[in-house]
């Protein structure tokens, strides 16, 4: 058994505990970056001039704003130091002489209120010579707008599996992007002292990247910046690579006027002006046998990259890595490019591109299993991973057993088939209002794709009076990884949780961080904070084994106290302990250090084992739909979910159940819609704010939600035994997605293949329901029936 997964006998660990900042949270006393700025005496305020035009050359006069009162400085490219460039492939210049996307930051007026920034940013003007852009996916293709690097996975031979394929069938996936819709927006606090070191508070998930950018913006070193992360309202992978402009916005204000500078955006801002999910545009061929054994697919996914690079090769990769789901697919050609367009930079989202993979398989499968006449749930099953075999990307799949045994216990908890058939009898009784009940799984890898990422670092300080103080390099954002850290520390250290406090996340304390994402938050930092408490545990068991006359191999630490094996009369106190270390002058702080053993990958071949371990899980959607209105509601869902021996039930309960609501919004809900005339608003994101965006709200919960964590379920190798939660769960949605399709073709005739738009909105449901009814009722043109694998089934998907 690994150290790692081993659990001592009265574990803090496991247990339902609180999140850390629960009480801050409700009472609204939690403070986030702009509610420190809000009391920062002197703050000025940052406000940018927007570009109005979707792609040209600008010309910008600044002199107008300094006639507003209140505006002390206007930033330009002139002032930058360093390098003008906000990204990590100096392609995202921080103030562009071209315009490429509507709403571009161009310039950052100063001032000493956020009234007189605004004003003097409405008085900037700004000249422009438009040039072409590109706002769909199609643009791009059609004009071969590429950037970055194109990959390819591939095993087996494609060609040769299509043409001894019994059944064929093509066609277009395309999907849109969504929206982060974090409650806290943007916002960073800059302030310079007296020794020209600056200190940075700023709404980031990775503060080591922030750190670097605002670095080399200024043209200094990074340990001349120190960035500070107390807690952000929401992330989901928004702040991954796109707070580090802001920061160095603030940061170069802060240098210029000697004062400190917030910069906080506006919903409407935040909206018009940071990234979103990939949209994908997919054309697949794929092949079965006659038994519905998948046996070929060949693939093409382009992703909307927007306009520039940001971290679209990292998320195509991840979706290049994920098309399979939970299928072996025996030959797979996939080649994916991303495309450049004339749009925000789109960059993370929870799932980083795994869902964009996802859904390619599960809308095949989805589309396909009327047309095979086989069950889709059956179909699913039929096409499940076995116990050795491998990925199209070359990892074998491990513990594959797992995900057909929580189908089989999801099937049978949540009564599947007595409902399916419920939901027959129900249907065959209303024909303007119809039911379905869909079943999907996930299997998800977790690790960064990219190796170096897969490491942390944690400082643990034990003082004399027992409390413990633990620093770790992950980022919270409500997800409760600071709860989990205080938990593995007080479980590694033998104490009661209320021992244990957490100090926010600073580059000065723990350096060289990776970002909060890829669902490796608490395995890296849990990781590295179990490590440094081990030291020190180890350290207090030699001098209190002399205390209680044992050998140190033979103390215990647990529930605030230090006992020893043999000597049942005597304990002593944690703080006891502690206070005499330090007395004999033994080291009570330690850096913990943690790295992801066991991964290799070869981007270029894009093959190897990128992943530690997969995460598994199913889940059962109910659905009704109104054939008069497509309008529809969840009845019921039912999820089983494999986290491992989980480090907080609760927490990852809430994880499960927020991710699977997220899912149900991009796939149903959330659609992001651009101006795409060749009008003067071309390129105007027409979504920009929740009256015009659909969030999911408790109109569109299930009346009926239930959510098990997978028994017996311990990952060795991985923090007591746990696994990654944050993203795998999000693609358990896709079984409400299912659902809808399921009922659509309840609307049709028996095998009537339903292609459902995405976002399924009640407007795309409708029009699927429309075209199913048409196949039912089919004119004498389309009556005569295509012959299987004939060119007309070829067409049809």
């Amino acid at each position: 058994m690994s150290a790692l997964a081993d659990r001592p006998a009265h574990p803090v660990v496991g247990i339902r505990a609180p999140h850390e900042s629960a009480v801050l949270h409700v009472t609204g006393a939690a403070m986030y970056t702009d509610d420190i700025a809000a009391h920062t005496h002197g703050v000025l305020t940052a406000w940018p001039v927007q570009s109005t035009n979707a792609h040209a050359r600008v010309t910008v006069d600044v002199t107008p704003a300094y006639d507003v009162p209140g505006v002390v400085r206007v930033l330009t490219a002139d002032d930058v130091p360093g390098i003008n460039d906000a990204g990590i492939k100096h392609d995202e210049p921080l103030f562009p002489s071209e315009a490429m996307f509507y709403g571009h930051a161009l310039v950052w007026v100063l001032g000493e209120t956020q009234e007189a920034a605004r004003l003097g940013a409405a008085a900037v003007t700004v000249d422009y010579e438009p040039l072409p852009s590109l706002i769909t996916v199609q643009d791009a293709i059609a004009a071969e707008s590429y950037q970055g690097i194109a990959r390819t996975v591939e095993r087996g031979d494609a060609a040769a599996g299509l043409a001894g394929s019994a059944r064929v069938f093509v066609g277009v996936t395309e999907f849109g992007g969504q929206e982060h819709f974090y409650l806290e927006t943007h916002a960073s606090l800059a302030v310079i002292d007296s020794e020209g070191q600056y200190f940075v508070q700023c709404s980031t998930q990775h503060p080591t990247e922030t750190q670097e950018i605002v670095a080399h913006v200024l043209g200094i070193s990074s340990n001349q910046v120190t960035v500070q992360q107390l807690r952000m309202g929401g992330g989901f992978g928004g702040k991954e690579m796109q707070p580090h402009g802001f920061a160095a916005i603030a940061a170069l204000g802060a240098k210029l006027t000697g004062r400190p500078v917030r910069l906080r955006l506006n919903r409407t801002q935040d909206i018009t002006m940071t990234g979103k999910r990939h949209p994908f545009h997919i054309s697949w061929t794929v092949g079965f046998d006659d038994a519905g054994y998948l046996q070929a697919l060949e693939a093409t996914l382009t992703a909307d990259g927007g306009w520039s690079i940001d971290l679209s090769e990292p998320v195509l990769g991840r979706a290049l890595c994920h098309l399979d789901n939970a299928y072996w697919i025996p030959n797979v050609r996939a080649h994916g490019r991303i495309a450049k367009t004339n749009k925000t930079s789109n960059t993370a989202f929870r799932g980083f591109g795994g869902p964009q993979g996802v859904f390619l398989i599960e809308d095949i499968l989805g589309r396909v299993a009327p047309a095979l006449g086989i069950d889709p749930v059956e179909l699913r099953q039929r096409n499940f991973y076995r116990p050795g075999q491998s990925t199209p990307y070359g990892q074998l799949v491990k513990d594959a057993e797992r995900l057909p045994t929580i189908w089989n216990q999801l099937r049978d908890e949540s009564d599947l088939d007595a409902r399916r058939a419920e939901v027959a009898a129900f249907n065959a009784s209303h024909p303007d209002v119809k039911r379905a009940i869909a079943m999907t799984p996930i299997k998800f890898g977790i690790s960064f794709n990219f190796a170096a990422f897969n490491q942390a670092g944690a400082l643990v300080h034990v003082y004399k009076d027992g409390s413990v103080l633990i620093n770790h390099g992950g980022t919270e954002m409500g997800q409760g990884l600071h709860t989990k850290m205080m938990q593995v520390a007080a479980t590694a250290l033998g104490l009661e949780l209320h021992q244990v406090r957490l100090a926010p996340t600073r580059t000065d304390k723990v350096p060289n961080t990776s970002a909060t994402a890829a669902s490796s938050g608490a395995d890296l930092n849990g990781g590295a904070v179990k490590n440094a408490c081990e030291q020190i545990r180890d350290r207090m068991a030699k001098v209190a084994g002399r205390m209680l006359g044992v050998d140190e191999r033979d103390v215990r630490f647990s529930g605030g106290y230090v006992t020893g094996l043999g000597n049942i009369d005597q304990r002593l106190t944690f703080a006891e302990v502690a206070e005499a270390a330090y007395l004999q002058r033994v080291q009570l702080f330690a850096a913990g250090y943690y790295r992801t053993e066991g991964l290799h990958w070869n981007p270029d071949r894009m093959q190897g084992s990128p992943f530690k371990y997969f995460a598994y899980g199913c889940a059962v959607t109910e659905v009704e739909v109104d054939g008069f209105t497509g309008a529809y509601t969840l009845r019921r869902v039912d999820i089983i979910h494999d986290v491992g021996d989980s480090l907080s039930p609760m927490l990852d309960i809430g994880q499960i159940e927020g991710a699977y609501v997220q899912g149900v919004g991009w796939l149903t809900l959330e659609e992001l819609r651009w101006d795409a005339s060749d009008g003067p608003n071309r390129g105007r994101l027409q979504t920009q704010s929740a009256s015009t965006y659909k969030l999911p709200s408790f109109s569109e919960m299930p009346a009926e939600f239930h959510v098990r964590l997978f028994e017996n379920a311990r990952e060795d190798g991985a923090v007591y035994g746990s696994k990654a939660v944050g993203e795998p769960p999000f693609m358990l949605a896709f079984s409400a997605r299912e659902a809808l399709r399921e009922a659509v073709g309840a609307f049709g005739p028996a095998g009537h293949m339903v292609e459902l738009g995405s976002p399924a909105t009640p407007e795309a449901v409708f029009w699927a329901i429309e075209a199913a009814r048409a196949a039912a009722a089919p004119s004498a043109e389309t009556a005569e029936a295509a012959e299987p694998g004939t060119e007309a089934e070829l067409a049809s998907v």
